[in-house]
Parts: C-alpha cells; structure tokens; sequence
C-alpha cells in the first residue's frame, strides 16, 4: 500500500508558455524515496509512462506527461554541503531561485546561472539549460554526483568520472529515471556587475570575441531587422549585495516598466502582426545603457512577466559570425511578424552524449514569438537555416527534430540508448514524444 497521498486524477497540465497541455490520469506528489519507488514499480505493472513535470519550463513536450505524472515539489532542499570540497547536495525539485540563497547561506555559489530561475535543479540539470560565458558550462557540467529511480524502482547513484554512465547521466531528459538528488560543485559566493549598452550589429561583431574573451559573460539581444544588439557584460566583482531601495528600483524598472511596456507593444502587434517591424524599431532605441550590481543571483536573471514560445540552436562558435551576418540580412529583407529580439550567448564544450555542444565551443542562438502569434513560419525559416550551420536545437525549446536527424547529429545516441535501456528496460520514462525522437 502507498504511504503518500492518493494520487490526483483529472489534474490538467500546461507548461509555461501553454503551447504544451496535457490531461494525465493520475498525477502523483510522492513524500519520499519510498513513495516514487511505489508510484515506478505500479506504472511499470501497468504497462503505462510516468514523466516528472518539473517546472514545466520547457518549450517542447519533453516534460509532457501522458498516462502518469510526477512532481517532486515535496522534495525540496540542501540535504548536505562539504565545505572542504565545496560540494552540495540539493534535492531534485529544488527551484533555482531557492537554490541559489540556501547556498549562499553557507557561502557557496553556483558557478553559472542562466537568465531565468524558475526551474527546478531536476528540469535544469535533465535539460542543459544554460547561461553564457566562453569559459563555463551548462548547469549540467557542475553535477558532480547524481541519485535516481530507476525504471525497475531501484535507487541508484553514481559519482562523474570518465565513464559513459557519466556522459549519459550528465544531460538525459529523464529517460534513465527520476533524479532525486544532484550533488554540485560549487564555488565562493561572488557579485557580479553587469553593464548594457546598444550597438550597431557592425561594432558588435567587430568585438564579439574580443568581449567573450576579456569578459566572465557577454550575450546579445539583436532586434530581428533592425541594426541594434543591445550589449550585456558581466563580471565579479567584490561582495555587494543589493539593498532594499536598489532591489525596489529594479523591480520597477525591470518588472513593472520595462515588461509592461513590452506587454503593450506584444498586444499590439498580436492584434496588428503589421506593426511588428515598426514596434520592434521602437524597442531598439529604448535599450538602456546602464548597469547592475548584486549577489551574483541578483543578477544573472531577469523576470520574465511576458509570455511566449522559443527555439533555440546550438552551432559551432566560430561559425557565428556567418550565421548572424546571414539572420541580419535576411531578417531586413523579408521580415517575419516577430518583435522579440534574438538572444546570442556563449557556452565551453561538454562531453554529454546529448549535449548540443558535442564538445566544442558553441554559441547559442535563441528566437522567440510572443504567445498568441503564429510562430510557425519563423521557427520553420529557423529549423531550415540551423540545418544549414550544423545546428543542435535545444531539446527543451521548440524542435523539429527526428530520428534521422537526431543520428546525425549526435554520433553517441545509441550508446546512450544502450545505457538507458539497462536503467529502464521497460520504458516506464519513455513518453509518445521521446519515441518519435529516439526510438529507431
């Protein structure tokens, strides 16, 4: 008999943006290890797929749930830290924004973020979300250990070394089972300052690797069609915490301001798609230059008070150059009712079997469309376009990937399917979705 509460039937399901809903038969709030070992064997039994939702920040139905799903919101935490080898043990449906000040409790630090804090450290570390910096990896390479469910109920764990398991484990999506705990290696708590400013697409290029090599980050907001990217640098700085007042006048600014007139000029062109090349010039020229200081959460992300769906590639780095100069003239020529600005960032090589970095250093190109807008002719142009640069969609934004293209793209898949068949024989993690992709 279960020890956790009875299982939810009829609980609806949608991700954040609400491109992606589900209806599960049951949906499952386990309050211990023993509680998810119960709910794996019962839908192994049953011959039915059981996904953990996380925070359902993914664009693509990689978190879609269909007969059975799972939210691990009971188990939040630091469960331990070992000061001397600058570890810490987090529970998987630890979010981000919790995370990050429980370690900075004790004076440690994740080594990078990404620009939002929503997601659980299960989701993010299941996914490769990332942040940017030439230097440092996704959230993924700071996992030094991991304990998981299997798809047979067993609890497993198994510490990074040079093994495949490692490089299979390191970015899964789930399908070897349910994460329970990571262990991260963290660094000293440190402030960051980050400084915006506008530029033309021409001087921006001309100090793209200049500014990721003599900065800890750089990214790029470009508006699609015109000649402005707005500039973001960051880097450490001495401990600064902000005070209540510059906290206050971010919110304002950030929050209420700069998102509510976003959401003014979104409506507007969902309502008037015409209007978007215009509205998109207005943006441009209300790129602030200025600059901010903080505990390096304080900084790296950004509130996210408009809704709406992504795509995301990974290329080469040293293709960026032709590939932006390439989105830059197509975009003046023949523009797509599109308004949101595209985000460039940078991140180090990593050795995941499903890392969309394969190893090399790898820019990331993201392209967004407000929800309620047709995004399908962009992201289609986009789909086409990264094929061209070699490009790796981001397996938690929006894709069009295959099977055929998942083997050409990743020479590793099948030893990672290898691993995840001896970890969950019976495909309990394995989705409709997941299939279409992975299965041959």
């Amino acid at each position: 008999m279960f020890s956790m509460n009875a299982p939810k039937k009829g609980m609806k399901w949608t991700n954040w943006s609400g491109n992606v809903k589900a209806a599960p038969d049951y949906y499952h709030f386990p309050k211990s290890v023993s509680d998810i070992q119960d709910i794996v064997n019962s839908c192994r039994i049953r011959g039915v797929s059981l996904r953990v939702t996380g925070a359902a920040h993914s664009f693509s139905p990689v978190a879609k749930p269909e007969s059975d799903a799972l939210s691990l919101a009971n188990l939040r935490g630091l469960i331990s830290y070992d000061y001397e080898a600058m570890e810490a043990r987090l529970w998987g449906g630890t979010h981000l924004h919790e995370a990050a000040p429980m370690l900075a409790s004790i004076g440690m630090a994740f080594e990078n973020m990404g620009d939002i804090q929503e997601q659980t450290i299960a989701g993010a570390v299941s996914t490769g979300t990332h942040g940017t910096g030439i230097a440092l990896g996704s959230l993924s390479s700071q996992v030094v250990a991991w304990s998981w469910i299997d798809g047979k109920g067993e609890v497993q764990h198994h510490r990074r070394d040079q093994s495949d398991l490692s490089k299979a484990l390191s970015l899964s999506l789930g399908m070897l089972g349910i994460l329970l705990d990571v262990t991260i290696k963290t660094v000293p708590l440190y402030s960051l300052q980050m400084k915006s400013y506008q530029s033309t697409v021409e001087a921006a290029l001309a100090e793209w690797s200049a500014g990721h090599h003599n900065n800890r980050h750089m990214e790029w907001f470009y508006f699609p069609g015109t000649d402005t990217v707005q500039v973001k640098k960051t880097n450490i700085i001495p401990l600064h915490k902000q005070t209540l007042q510059s906290k206050t006048v971010d919110l304002m600014k950030n929050g209420l301001i700069e998102n509510a007139g976003f959401k003014v000029i979104s409506e507007i062109c969902r309502v008037k798609p015409s209007m978007s090349r215009k509205l998109t010039a207005v943006s441009a020229k209300s790129v602030p230059n200025g600059s901010k200081k903080g505990i390096y959460y304080e900084v790296f992300p950004s509130p996210r008070l408009v809704k709406f769906t992504e795509t995301e590639y990974a290329i080469p780095l040293h293709t960026f150059k032709a590939c932006i100069q390439e989105i830059h003239a197509f975009l003046r020529a023949h523009p797509f009712y599109v308004h949101f600005p595209i985000e460039c960032r940078v991140t180090a090589g990593e050795d995941a079997f499903l890392s969309p970095t394969q190893g090399e250093e790898t820019a990331f190109i993201a392209f967004h469309m407000y929800k309620g807008m047709d995004a399908e002719p962009y992201f289609k142009w986009v789909h086409n376009l990264m094929g061209k640069y070699s490009g790796r969609p981001h397996f938690g934004k929006v894709n069009d990937l295959t099977n055929d293209k998942l083997q050409k793209l990743y020479p590793n898949v099948q030893r990672f399917m290898e691993i995840r068949e001896q970890y969950d024989p019976n495909g309990v993690f394995m989705t409709k979705y997941l299939k279409s992709i992975f299965s041959t």
